[in-house]
């Protein structure tokens, strides 16, 4: 039937137009929280330092020294969220993100998975602005807390938001990076970026006492060692396709990967670099996997005797060493992952890169480290009372905006004591109670859209177009009912008429669009009553009421006392499809016949308000309760006009 099963389209204008309204909105919320913040926090200041002269300018007795591992986990995995925030933000994002990239990663999981998959897949398919816009928010946001948050609870608030984060995405979104599938490899980013991230969020989560000495280097270094050598092995196993390029002029698993990645939309210098590398693969596959194997097999063994042994020099070559694979497979197999409009993350191998580094400079920390950390606990302790006093016990940080350790005064006991709180935070940690705000822009509408079991009209409208608006009298027609009553429109004055044609026969679009006038009767309430739904028959060959009866159990609406399924003489229903636009056609060789679909609004004035197109696309439960919820809206807009 034309218009049939139509898909949604990723760079739909009405969807992409939603969700860049949607960002500018959120965006000027934003900007509003940390004006405000700032204003709140500088008037504050203010008063603190009226009430005890010169107290802010004070420096902080101690300074801590942040390891440079844990720095580089924390600015890196920053950075990375940012960078994922801003992918995020791709138009293309809200329509093309659960069919196109969520959805075919669990293709080849087992069923638990797949269903598991399709619950986040049917959320953001519900309410795909909102969880586009969600996304942005919530990646952007996390990466500003963890690069603010320095040290104490925040910081270690960041790292278990972005590990809780990082599981949902791994789970949800990436179908646990696909371990439960079959050709599992780290050449194609198992086991998931976002399982990198988790681990990184949880190291950062960590207190600040663990990163003393290089016991924790040891541990990540241990860690990527093994894994490193289970990847080597599941790599040099037979049968799974990474030993041949082609077979009988097919490609095999990697350079079906391979190939697959170059026809991605990017530059075209890194397209003739990847197709290159291809075509080479295919040509000697065997001596590409032996590669790929030995190098992970010396890799990990590496890591594992650096670690066991404490061997800097030995954990800086295979860390070296780890980072040009992970580079080499970056570029020319997964493709830098971020190009085709529909990327999310650069893929694994550079949260990778960032893990291995940090498992070096945990293992040989710098010199001066040690001495600065029990500098500070003396200092801190030395401090304590005072700090307590003056704002939160976390307060020293590096950028030496710390409170001082002076004890208010008098008249900055009398303040109250949000005041002194917040006068007294230093701006690193007024930065960091601006980034959880941004988190919870993102976060608190698709937790509230969550609650919802209608999904987006937008949807509907991104399938169908925009509605047409009229304001002319609407073509009257007497019919007969499928209880064999007639019924004229006329008759249905003081009304809002719903009309649509259907097929009594139709086994594809008909049903799916008989379900959402269903659907949008029960979503409108008490307002139903002043409504009428109301079918044409659109078969030239089956007209009988038998059929709009049958047609009427077949899809329970017998139990919608405004349901009306209408059919005449062939002359009668060729008039009203004339006079409504319907081109309808016998298809050749079966009972269908073919239409276009359409609905009217009819006010109860008896003019034509609205002409929507019902055509249902895929038929998901999520296209579906969207055509419903459009419907029901239109007929709402209806009911508000004279």
């Amino acid at each position: 039937m034309p218009g049939m099963n139509a898909n949604l389209s990723p760079a739909s204008p009405i969807l992409v137009s939603a969700f860049r309204s949607a960002l500018l909105q959120e965006w000027l919320i934003v900007a509003v929280l940390c004006a405000l913040l700032l204003v709140a926090w500088g008037a504050c200041r203010t008063a603190l330092s009226g009430s005890v002269p010169g107290i802010l300018a004070q420096a902080g007795a101690g300074r801590w020294r942040e390891p440079r591992a844990r720095r580089l986990l924390r600015v890196g995995f920053g950075l990375l969220w940012l960078f994922d925030g801003l992918l995020q933000a791709q138009p293309q994002m809200p329509g093309g993100l659960a069919d196109q990239v969520i959805q075919p990663s669990a293709a080849t999981s087992p069923g638990w998975v797949q269903h598991l998959v399709n619950f986040g897949v049917n959320l953001w398919e519900y309410h795909p602005v909102q969880a586009a816009s969600a996304a942005v928010w919530i990646q952007a946001g996390l990466g500003l807390w963890m690069i603010i948050a320095v040290r104490g609870r925040s910081a270690r608030l960041a790292g278990l938001a972005g590990a809780a984060w990082g599981l949902a995405v791994w789970a949800f979104g990436e179908a646990f990076g696909g371990i439960f599938a079959p050709g599992l490899t780290v050449l194609f980013g198992a086991p998931g970026a976002a399982l990198l991230y988790v681990a990184a969020g949880a190291l950062l989560a960590l207190p600040e006492r663990a990163w003393d000495g290089p016991r924790l280097g040891r541990l990540l270094l241990g860690a990527a060692g093994a894994f490193f050598l289970g990847m080597a092995l599941l790599q040099a196993w037979p049968g799974r396709g990474f030993w041949q390029g082609t077979v009988g002029g097919r490609p095999r698993t990697l350079t079906a990967m391979i190939t697959d990645m170059a026809g991605t939309s990017q530059p075209p210098a890194l397209h003739a670099v990847v197709a290159g590398f291809g075509d080479f693969t295919a040509a000697h596959g065997f001596a590409v996997n032996l590669t790929a194997v030995t190098a992970l097999t010396l890799i990990g063994a590496c890591l594992l005797v650096a670690a066991v042994r404490a061997d800097a020099r030995l954990a800086l070559a295979a860390v070296v060493a780890g980072a040009a694979f992970g580079l080499a497979d970056w570029v020319l197999i997964e493709d830098l992952g971020f190009f085709g409009g529909l990327g999310t993350d650069p893929n694994s191998m550079i949260p990778l890169i960032l893990l291995l580094t940090a498992g070096y400079r945990g293992l040989a920390p710098a010199p001066a480290a040690a001495s600065a950390t029990r500098e500070t606990a003396l200092a801190s302790a030395t401090a304590e009372p005072a700090c307590r006093a003056a704002g939160p016990s976390d307060a020293p940080e590096p950028d030496g905006n710390a409170p001082p350790p002076t004890a208010p005064g008098r008249r900055a006991g009398r303040l109250p004591g949000l005041v002194r709180q917040l006068g007294g935070a230093p701006a690193r940690a007024v930065a960091g109670v601006g980034a959880i705000g941004v988190v919870l822009v993102g976060a608190a509408p698709m937790a509230l859209a969550a609650t919802s079991r209608v999904a987006d009209p937008v949807t509907a409208r991104a399938i169908a177009g925009s509605a047409g608006q009229f304001d002319v009298p609407a073509a009257d027609f007497t019919l007969t009912s499928q209880a064999g009553r007639p019924v004229s429109l006329s008759s249905l004055r003081g009304k809002v008429v719903l009309l649509t044609f259907l097929d009594p026969v139709c086994t594809t679009d008909c049903p799916l669009i008989a379900q959402e006038m269903r659907s949008a009767d029960a979503m409108l309430g008490g307002q139903a009553g002043g409504t009428e739904l109301v079918a044409v028959v659109a078969n030239p060959t089956y007209l009988s009421t038998a059929y709009t009866r049958a047609f009427t159990d077949q899809e329970n609406l017998s139990q919608v006392p405004n349901w009306l399924f209408l059919t005449g003489s062939l002359s009668q229903l060729k008039s009203v499809w004339h006079d409504y636009g319907i081109e309808v056609e016998n298809l050749p060789a079966g009972a269908m016949a073919a239409h276009n679909d359409l609905a009217f609004v009819i006010s109860a004035d008896g003019k034509v308000r609205q002409e929507v197109s019902d055509d249902p696309g895929p038929g998901t439960s999520a296209t579906k309760s969207s055509f419903a919820g459009l419907l029901a809206s239109s007929v709402r807009q209806t009911l508000g006009q004279p």
